[in-house]
């Protein structure tokens, strides 16, 4: 058990954290409800697409060497011998000089190897029909598998599904789909300030506004959240209300309390359960007091009560936890690069996560902060889209400099 407050690296935490790490289990749940889970099996085409021969175009069957030397001056006159419409099939074989009406998505009748365009022929009495352009062998035909070729990975797993994706399972009879389990993430505020939303404002008591930011975040990242409420101000009461959360998710995340103050429960709650404490301290700004432990397997996530603080703990160190339980491709937050459109001159002797909204102008990814950096704040996570990720160890930023943000929504 750590009892002292030695300071880590966020990489380090991260690294801490996934060596808990959870695969969770696949269900199969109705296309219909599909849309935006994660895919937990590579989807394999039983069939090509197309299955058959078809028409891209509403025209005419016919065999291309009927064709030889036809021009709009000199003409191929055709027997028109049948009409096909999309889903029916011609049941003969087409001839020389003998010409079947298809439609668009149709099949080729046997005997076929071109489609003719309506517009380069001209229709005749006596169900007869010119055309005016030499054709060529499979010329104008979307040919079997050309889209997708049997026993091929159509959409691998690990993919968010898409309406795209939707359509591909429906196109391969996937009624019910493969998805990966949402884990259940508990959620627990501390601290006797705390007011809930409902409730009118007090002297010296602020609303919850954390839990409620967090339930958010976890329905965000594919989780399923499960509010408990507030913890009391009794210590034997929150081990017993700690204990009895503990059996209903697969993890667990509290807020607040994680601090050296005399109202901070945390420290005594883990050492009561003898939890392996995985760190209580990271060399970060905001949220340096974030503290993980690890109770048989169970990861205990103890964010910080500073909103700003809470926010960027979560997407840092629960994110990751929840991507790789659901199986998601990407795991943690999708980082990139951004030109810094104001100033930012302040130190950083930790690793700073700064509020931020990026946005592309002519051309270029320019990213400033959302509001004031203050962990306590909550006005600057309303715009915020990325992290302006600044290393500890340097001293500040001019405009124009280019820095890495990290995204906040799922990609």
């Amino acid at each position: 058990m750590v009892e002292k407050r030695n300071p880590i690296t966020v990489e380090d935490a991260i690294k801490r954290v996934m060596k808990y790490r959870k695969t969770g289990e696949i269900e199969y749940i109705d296309i219909k409800q599909a849309n935006g889970r994660i895919l937990a099996s590579d989807i394999i085409a039983d069939h090509d697409v197309p299955a058959f021969n078809r028409s891209p175009y509403d025209g005419y069957a016919i065999k291309s060497s009927d064709t030889s030397n036809a021009s709009t001056d000199n003409p191929v006159v055709f027997r028109v011998v049948g009409h096909i419409g999309a889903g029916s099939v011609f049941q003969d074989t087409v001839k020389e000089k003998e010409a079947v009406r298809i439609m668009t998505g149709a099949a080729i009748p046997d005997g076929a190897d071109t489609v003719i365009m309506l517009e380069d022929t001209e229709t005749l009495d006596n169900d007869q029909v010119a055309v005016k352009k030499q054709m060529e062998n499979l010329q104008n035909i979307s040919l079997a598998g050309e889209d997708v070729k049997k026993n091929t990975v159509i959409v691998p797993k690990g993919k968010i599904i898409n309406p795209g994706i939707v359509a591909l399972l429906a196109t391969f009879g996937y009624k019910n789909v493969p998805v990966s389990k949402k884990p259940v993430i508990g959620v627990i505020a501390t601290g006797s300030e705390l007011l809930e939303v409902d409730e009118e404002l007090q002297d010296g008591k602020i609303r919850n506004s954390n839990s409620y930011m967090m339930i958010a975040q976890i329905e965000r990242a594919g989780a399923i959240a499960k509010y408990f409420g507030q913890f009391s101000d009794q210590l034997d009461t929150c081990i017993e209300q700690m204990k009895s959360a503990m059996t209903e998710v697969d993890f667990l995340i509290t807020t607040g309390g994680v601090s050296v103050g005399d109202f901070d429960l945390l420290p005594d709650i883990y050492k009561h359960f003898q939890a392996n404490v995985l760190f209580n301290k990271i060399r970060m700004r905001p949220g340096s007091v974030t503290t993980v432990a690890e109770l048989d397997g169970q990861l205990l996530f103890g964010l910080s009560g500073n909103p700003s603080a809470c926010y960027v703990g979560f997407e840092l160190f629960v994110k990751p936890v929840i991507d790789t339980f659901v199986g998601r491709n990407q795991v943690g937050m999708k980082k990139a690069k951004a030109t810094l459109s104001v100033p930012f001159t302040k130190a950083n002797p930790f690793d700073r996560f700064i509020r931020g909204h990026y946005e592309l102008t002519g051309g270029k990814v320019e990213v400033s902060p959302s509001g004031k950096d203050k962990s306590n704040m909550v006005h600057s996570l309303a715009e915020a889209n990325c992290f302006i990720h600044l290393p500890g160890g340097t001293n500040g930023y001019n405009k124009g400099e280019t820095v890495e943000i990290c995204l906040l929504e799922n990609v």
